[in-house]
C-alpha cells in the first residue's frame, strides 16, 4: 500500500525524463494536475497546496533572501534552508575568534539569534493570470521594442491600478517566453535572524566535488527565524520584534520514506529554458559554457590557494568563493549532462517532427515554416557577440573584483559628466553602502593575481577588435607581461584602498571626476567598457531582441501544433513558486528526478 509523504527539497531544476515531468505554478494544479497527483498517491487536495482563503502549503514555502527556497517548520517563524543559502550570513558573523563557518553556530535562546542586515523572507500571497491585460495591443507584426514598450506600459498601468495593503507588493512576470503573464502578490519580512548552522565539516562536506551531484552526502542546512512587529506584519529590525506567526508550517515526520511514496517538490526554482532550439543548446554546450568554465577555473584556483594558506583570508573569501564556484560546477555538469543525454540530437529530432507537422496544415506552414531557419541564422550571427559578452561579464563584472567596483563608480561619474548633481548625490548614497561592504572582504593582493591571470585569458581569447586602444597600449608599456601590467595598475591606483577611495568620493564631484580619470585602473576599465557597449552589447541586444521575438513565436507555435502536449512554464523567475511531483521509486528513479539538481 502506498503511503504519502511530503518531501520539500531546495532545487534548481534541469531537465527530467519521468512520467509527470514538469514544473507547475501552484494555482494551476487543480485544473491541470490534481487528479494525476492523487492517482499517484497524494492525499492532499490542490486547495491544500495553494489557497487564497486559508493557510496552505504555499504559505510555508518561503523565498529566502531573493535567491533560495526555504521552509517554515514551526509556529514561531523557524525557517529551514540550505547551508549554502545562509553561507553569506554565517560568514558575515564569523571571525578568527568566533569562526562559525568552521565550528558552526547555535543560538542558546531567541535573544542570542543574530540579525542580518538586508536579509529578507518573501511569501506568495496569491497569483493571478493577467495575460489578457498585459498583452492588449500587442501584435505579431510589431518588432520586439515596439511590443515590449506596450507590455511595459500595460504592466505599469496595472501596477498603478492594482490595490494591495501597504505591506504587500506586486510583481508581474512573463511565462512561456512572453506568451503569458502572471501577477504575484507578495509580502516580504525584513527581520530574519540566524538561529543555527552546522560546522563546515557537515554543512559543506564534499564541497564542490559533491555540488550539483546526486547522491550528495552533505548536511546542507541552516536555520533562521523570521521576526515581525507586534501586529505580525513586516518591520525593520528591532529588539521589540516578535517571532512571526505563519498561516501554515511544515510538520516534521520521522517516519522516513519508502519505495513508491508520493513525492512533492515545492520551491522557487531558478530560470529554466526547456523550449530552446537545438541551435541555442548547441551554442551553450560548445561555446558559452566552456568559456565561462575556463574563466572561473583560473580565478578559483588562485583564490583557493590563498584561502588554504591563511585562515583569515578563508573567512574573508568563503562566501565569494562559494558563489563563484556554484555556477562553475553547474556549467560543468550542464555540459556533461547535455552531451551525455544527446540533448542537441533530441532537439533536432523534435524540430524535425515540428517541421513535418507544420507542413500538414497550410496555415501553420505559412506562419511557422521559416521559424527554425531564421533562428539558425540569428544564432550564427550572435555567437561572436555572445562569446565576447560572456567573457566581458565574467572578467569585468564578476571575477576581477576591482573592475566590478569600477563599473559602479563609472556610473556615478556619468552623472557628473551629465551635470546631474541630484542624480549624482542620490546614486552616491548607494555607492557608499556598496563600497563599505566591498572593502570589508577585499584583498588587493589576491585581486591583482586574478587580474593578471584573467587579463591574459581575455587578450588571448577575445577578438582584437574588442580590445581598446588604451588597453593595448598599457599592455605594450608592460612589454606584454600581464603580471607587470597588474603590478603597475594596482600600485598606481587609488581605488584599491578603502581610505583613498573614501577620500576620492569625499571630494567635490568635479574634482572626483578629474582624479578618477587619471586613475590607471579606471582609465583601463572605462575604455574597455565604452568599446564593449558600442561593438558588442549594442549589436548583441539587437540580435537578441530578434531571437526573443522568434522564441516567443516558436513557443506559441509549439502549443498550437502539439495541442495534446502539456506545456509547463520554462521561465520560472525568482519570486515564482513551482511544484514538481513523482512517485519515489528505486534508486535509479531517484537519480532521474534529482540528477543535475542543486541540494
Amino acid at each position: 500500500m502506498k503511503k504519502t509523504s511530503l518531501l520539500v527539497l531546495i532545487f534548481s531544476f534541469a531537465q527530467f525524463s519521468f512520467a509527470g515531468e514538469g514544473m507547475w505554478l501552484p494555482q494551476l494544479l487543480k485544473s491541470l494536475n490534481e487528479a494525476e497527483m492523487q492517482g499517484m498517491g497524494m492525499k492532499m487536495t490542490a486547495e491544500d497546496i495553494y489557497s487564497v482563503n486559508k493557510g496552505s502549503l504555499k504559505d510555508a514555502i518561503v523565498h529566502f533572501g531573493g535567491f533560495c527556497t526555504s521552509e517554515l517548520i514551526s509556529g514561531e517563524g523557524l525557517l529551514l534552508t540550505n547551508h549554502h543559502c545562509g553561507y553569506g550570513q554565517i560568514q558575515s558573523h564569523s571571525s578568527i575568534a568566533n569562526n562559525y563557518l568552521k565550528d558552526g553556530f547555535w543560538a542558546p535562546s531567541k535573544k542570542e539569534e543574530l540579525p542580518n542586515t538586508g536579509l529578507t523572507a518573501t511569501f506568495i500571497v496569491r497569483i493571478e493570470d493577467v495575460s489578457e491585460t498585459i498583452l492588449a495591443g500587442v501584435g505579431d507584426h510589431m518588432d520586439e521594442k515596439e511590443s515590449q514598450s506596450i507590455v511595459d506600459k500595460n504592466i505599469a498601468a496595472l501596477q498603478k491600478s492594482y490595490v494591495v495593503p501597504t505591506h504587500q507588493e506586486i510583481k508581474i512576470k512573463p511565462f512561456f517566453n512572453g506568451n503569458q503573464y502572471f501577477l504575484f502578490v507578495t509580502t516580504t519580512y525584513r527581520d530574519v535572524r540566524l538561529v543555527g548552522a552546522p560546522p563546515e565539516s557537515i554543512g559543506k562536506f564534499g564541497s564542490d566535488t559533491d555540488n550539483w551531484i546526486w547522491p550528495r552526502h552533505t548536511g546542507d542546512f541552516s536555520l533562521f527565524r523570521i521576526y515581525a512587529g507586534t501586529d505580525n506584519l513586516p518591520a525593520d529590525y528591532s529588539a521589540q520584534n516578535v517571532p512571526f506567526k505563519p498561516k501554515h508550517f511544515l510538520p516534521i515526520s520521522i517516519d522516513g520514506v519508502e519505495e513508491d511514496d508520493f513525492t512533492l517538490v515545492f520551491g522557487f526554482p531558478g530560470r529554466t529554458n526547456e523550449y530552446l532550439s537545438s541551435y541555442a543548446v548547441s551554442q551553450i554546450v560548445d561555446v558559452l559554457d566552456p568559456a565561462k568554465i575556463d574563466i572561473r577555473d583560473k580565478a578559483l584556483k588562485i583564490v583557493d590557494a590563498e584561502m588554504r594558506a591563511n585562515e583569515g583570508v578563508k573567512i574573508q573569501y568563503a562566501s565569494k568563493f562559494a558563489r563563484i564556484a556554484n555556477y562553475w560546477k553547474k556549467w560543468i555538469g550542464e555540459v556533461q549532462g547535455l552531451k551525455s543525454s544527446g540533448a542537441v540530437a533530441k532537439k533536432q529530432s523534435f524540430e524535425k517532427e515540428f517541421f513535418i507537422k507544420t507542413k500538414t496544415n497550410p496555415e501553420w506552414n505559412t506562419k511557422y515554416s521559416t521559424l527554425l531557419p531564421q533562428m539558425k541564422k540569428l544564432y550564427t550571427d550572435i555567437e561572436p557577440y555572445a562569446f565576447t559578452r560572456d567573457y566581458y561579464n565574467e572578467i569585468f563584472g564578476r571575477n576581477i573584483e576591482i573592475l566590478r567596483v569600477m563599473g559602479v563608480v563609472k556610473k556615478l561619474a556619468s552623472y557628473q559628466e551629465k551635470d546631474d548633481i541630484e542624480g549624482y548625490n542620490n546614486y552616491k548614497k548607494r555607492v557608499d553602502g556598496f563600497l563599505a561592504d566591498f572593502y570589508k572582504n577585499y584583498s588587493p593582493a589576491i585581486d591583482q593575481k586574478v587580474f593578471a591571470s584573467l587579463m591574459e585569458l581575455y587578450f588571448t581569447k577575445v577578438d582584437k577588435q574588442y580590445i581598446s586602444e588604451i588597453a593595448q597600449k598599457e599592455l605594450d608599456k608592460s612589454n606584454g607581461d600581464f603580471d607587470l601590467l597588474a603590478t603597475r595598475f594596482f600600485a598606481g591606483s587609488d581605488v584599491i584602498s578603502e581610505d583613498r577611495m573614501t577620500a576620492l568620493l569625499s571630494a567635490s564631484p568635479k574634482k572626483m571626476l578629474a582624479q578618477l580619470k587619471a586613475d590607471p585602473i579606471y582609465r583601463f576599465h572605462s575604455s574597455m567598457a565604452d568599446l564593449y557597449q558600442e561593438k558588442v552589447n549594442t549589436p548583441y541586444q539587437e540580435l537578441n531582441d530578434q531571437i526573443q521575438k522568434l522564441q516567443r513565436k516558436y513557443m506559441k507555435a509549439l502549443m498550437e501544433v502539439f495541442p495534446n502536449k502539456r506545456f509547463y512554464p520554462a521561465a520560472c523567475l525568482s519570486k515564482s513558486q513551482a511544484v514538481k511531483f513523482s512517485v519515489l521509486g528505486s534508486c535509479s528513479q531517484v537519480r532521474q528526478i534529482c540528477n543535475g539538481c542543486e541540494f
